[in-house]
């Protein structure tokens, strides 16, 4: 149903954005609609992923620069059947992380510092297996085409801002002026609240199955009150210079403050928390051997600090 729902949002919001086109330039708006949506979501399709984390200001982090973490991503991806990501690291205080790329054979996680200072090794970790969930249900995909979409939207509305809307063969403008001053005004709006519906659907989505590869619900459930306990303490300055890649995140980065936090791209976290203590109090069963956090031994409990500590 999840599936369904997000692939209807996105109909629907190409529709949208082919539409305004039409009123805001008639056939000639049109025309121009498709092109550019079909160039944006081309261009996203190969270089979302190195343009999210150039914005982001991530390095990459091998096992030599970070073996911890790498050794984690490389133990998840391992049990959920993934090739492995390429391993990224954000010079930023507030705890959070992101997955993009293409597809699974081109995925990269990337991690705030703070996330790795501010939670312990379990918490991360299913954080991680959240980010491995995003990667193994192809959200990153989706969810960058949905954002380049709704940037395209606010595009086209400037543009038929400065230019005046289309005009027929005979030089008469095309359509009904007060319905163009209101797509200008509305579109922008409305292809937001539309890119939300599809970045909280996949969250849902991306907690039940980070749940099921890491194979402890209350792990995820912890690090995501730690989390969004930074993010309402901590600002996030790179995400705030760059708004548009706010829904990737595990929890809104721009929760801290400011306008661009309005419209919050993430479902309520109370929810999301309640949601993953009800799959631990199932005693939900693990299709693989226990997952072990340090070699050699058995998982610590919960709570507890990770040698970045």
């Amino acid at each position: 149903m999840n599936y369904f729902r997000t692939a209807l949002l996105l109909a629907a919001l190409t529709a949208f954005f082919l539409v305004i086109g039409y009123l805001l330039g008639g056939r000639q708006g049109l025309v121009i609609a498709l092109v550019v949506a079909l160039g944006t979501n081309l261009f996203a399709y190969w270089n979302s992923d190195r343009l999210v984390l150039r914005m982001s200001n991530a390095h990459e982090a091998g096992p030599q620069e970070a073996p911890e973490l790498y050794g984690m991503v490389q133990q998840l991806a391992q049990r959920a059947g993934l090739p492995m990501p390429r391993v990224y690291v954000i010079d930023e205080d507030q705890p959070n992380a992101f997955a993009t790329g293409r597809s699974p054979e081109h995925a990269a996680i990337a991690v705030n510092t703070g996330l790795l200072r501010h939670l312990s090794r379990e918490e991360v970790m299913g954080v991680l297996s959240h980010e491995l969930g995003h990667v193994k249900n192809r959200d990153t995909l989706t969810m960058t085409v949905a954002a380049t979409l709704s940037g395209a939207i606010g595009m086209l509305a400037s543009f038929g801002f400065f230019f005046g809307g289309g005009r027929d063969e005979n030089g008469r403008p095309v359509g009904n002026p007060i319905l163009s001053i209101l797509a200008m005004i509305l579109a922008p709006i409305a292809a937001s609240l539309i890119q939300m519906a599809i970045s909280r659907s996949r969250e849902y989505e991306a907690d039940r199955m980070g749940a099921e590869i890491s194979g402890h619900p209350e792990w995820l459930a912890s690090a995501l009150g730690r989390l969004h306990a930074g993010t309402q303490a901590i600002p996030n300055a790179t995400a705030q210079a760059n708004p548009g890649t706010a829904h990737l995140y595990i929890d809104n980065p721009l929760s801290a403050g400011g306008m661009a936090s309005l419209f919050s791209t993430h479902p309520p976290m109370e929810e999301r928390i309640a949601r993953l203590r009800a799959m631990a109090a199932q005693a939900m069963p693990t299709a693989s051997a226990p997952l072990r956090t340090r070699p050699g031994g058995s998982v610590p409990q919960t709570g507890g600090r990770g040698p970045w500590s």
